[in-house]
């Protein structure tokens, strides 16, 4: 009996170890940082905030996720609206004709802000390609590396861009995040999160936006080169008067 009391305690300490030693890949991270940011909520639930003097709204409809941008003018309202396949502009409650390479324009802006508002949100669409790079400390936290790309299908005008982000390895929050983009002369961009707070269960956060000093470095460096101070401030990301609402 005691021989088969070890034995079953080594067979256990033997699993326990290969739990421990198992290594997590991308899609593990970011499925764990998207439950600790909100989870289904992101999809039960609208989302209203303010950036920029403009007011953002992303609810879903029909199963169908919908997202707006309303601008206030002195006389106007104007409002832009991006489904899955089709935008539209309206002025006050009229329908404005706009020709497509504006439609892109506008539609592209509309979803960006709303892109950077949810994450990690999103991580996980269809298009989104996600590969471990390995772990990273900045600071004094412990980060896994995660590139992230998009396949052409789905993946918007912007497809051929790279993102990576940092997950605390100890809460799976997205700390930091870089991309490079291509329009406009392209460039690359690194945003370090501050100022959490939780609405109703949905993780929100400010950036700090910063771009590199020396313009030909690789967006796979520029980790290195934000504890070097190799970094400016360009921008600061915040959003104000947050509002998350049931859909029903």
């Amino acid at each position: 009996m005691k021989k088969i009391i070890l034995f079953l305690l080594i067979v256990a300490l033997n699993a326990c170890v290969g739990e421990t030693k198992k290594q997590l890949t991308a899609q593990d991270i970011v499925n764990k940082s998207i439950a600790i940011s909100g989870g289904k909520l992101h999809s039960e639930k609208q989302v209203s905030f303010l950036f920029r003097d403009r007011k953002y709204i992303s609810e879903v409809f029909e199963g169908k996720k919908i997202l707006k941008r309303i601008t206030y003018t002195d006389s106007l309202r104007i409002t832009d609206v991006k489904g899955h396949n089709y935008f539209k502009r309206f002025f006050n409650d009229s329908l404005i004709d706009v020709s497509d390479s504006i439609a892109t324009r506008y539609s592209n802006s509309v979803n960006s802000v709303h892109y950077f508002a949810r994450l990690p949100y999103g991580l996980n669409d269809p298009a989104v390609k996600k590969e471990l790079l390995g772990e990273r400390k900045i600071g004094d936290n412990a980060y896994y590396k995660v590139k992230v790309t998009f396949s052409q299908k789905d993946g918007g005008e912007d497809f051929d861009d790279t993102y990576l982000y940092w997950f605390n390895k100890e809460t799976y929050k997205p700390d930091f995040l870089a991309y490079e983009f291509h329009v406009d002369g392209g460039g690359i961009r690194f945003r370090e999160a501050y100022n959490e707070r939780y609405v109703e269960g949905i993780r929100f956060v400010d950036y700090n936006n910063l771009k590199p000093i020396d313009k030909k470095v690789s967006i796979f460096k520029i980790d290195s080169l934000f504890e070097t101070k190799g970094l400016e401030l360009l921008s600061k990301i915040e959003l104000d008067s947050v509002k998350v609402l049931s859909l029903n």
